[in-house]
């Protein structure tokens, strides 16, 4: 899975002696490529740097079948995925529930979320499935003011903060807080079952990408990991509102007064905010 930071340009790809598909992207395009397809990007600018972001499943695949000769040098194709189609990067998507799949999307900062109260606080989100591979991506943002609910998951899921100014918070069990500033252009990796939290204190909305192995839990489910969307209290991974550390709420409030921006958690903490 790649994702475009800076620069645009092309990607073509093919597999051995088969028809090849080309697609142009910018700056904020993300699309996979299928499963072990051969592929080559191409700088169309005279004067930038192209930069990208890529994430993959090899380090679980060579874990899975420890020999770097079959992982490398194995040439069966995936026709089920891709089969050389002229406008697989560019025909229509599929929506499910809050679950996108398709192959190219073209502006991720700017692309149109789904409601999503599950994670708290007026939040939106939209989920990816792409290229029909195990690689899943989901695209999630908070308005000014808020933050959203603590969770934990399984590693390897990298944020790439696309908008806003704030923090998050990180923790273990029975374990001190750990505060992490961000803005645009950080990426944040949360270890395993590490509880995170994430707090907006800027001037605009914050808007960030994950990517991560989904093993297509996105094409499964209408909703992705649906026990980190359960309180903890339910056998889940999600720690409610109203059940987190006070000190974490106080917290966000000092900071919001410290860079002017008003709180709006007051319907969805009882805590008072001034």
């Amino acid at each position: 899975m790649i994702y475009v930071l800076k620069g645009r340009g092309a990607t073509t790809v093919w597999y051995d002696d088969g028809r090849k598909s080309s697609f142009e992207w910018g700056a904020g395009a993300l699309f996979a490529i299928p499963l072990n397809a051969w592929h080559q990007h191409f700088n169309a600018s005279g004067s930038e740097p192209v930069r990208y972001i890529g994430m993959t499943s090899a380090p679980i695949a060579i874990n899975l079948f420890g020999d770097p000769e079959f992982i490398y040098n194995c040439d069966y194709k995936f026709a089920n995925r891709y089969a050389g189609e002229a406008d697989y990067f560019s025909g229509d998507g599929k929506l499910t529930g809050m679950v996108w799949e398709t192959n190219f999307v073209a502006d991720v900062p700017s692309y149109t979320l789904l409601a999503y109260p599950e994670r708290g606080a007026g939040g939106r989100n939209i989920k990816f499935t792409l290229a029909k591979n195990q690689m899943g991506a989901h695209v999630s943002e908070f308005p000014i003011g808020t933050y959203k609910k603590g969770h934990r998951h399984g590693p390897g899921a990298h944020v790439i903060i696309l908008n806003g100014d704030g923090y998050s918070l990180m923790w273990k069990d029975d374990e001190p807080l750990q505060r992490f500033d961000w803005q645009p252009g950080t990426l944040i990796i949360p270890p395993n079952r590490t509880f995170h939290q994430h707090f907006n204190v800027g001037a605009s909305p914050a808007r960030y990408l994950a990517l991560r192995f989904s093993g297509n839990e996105e094409s499964k489910a209408t909703v992705r990991n649906v026990a980190s969307s359960r309180s903890v209290k339910l056998g889940g991974d999600q720690i409610e509102y109203e059940d987190q550390d006070p000190l974490i709420h106080r917290t966000f409030v000092e900071e919001a007064a410290r860079h002017g921006v008003v709180v709006s958690m007051d319907e969805f903490v009882a805590a008072p905010t001034r």
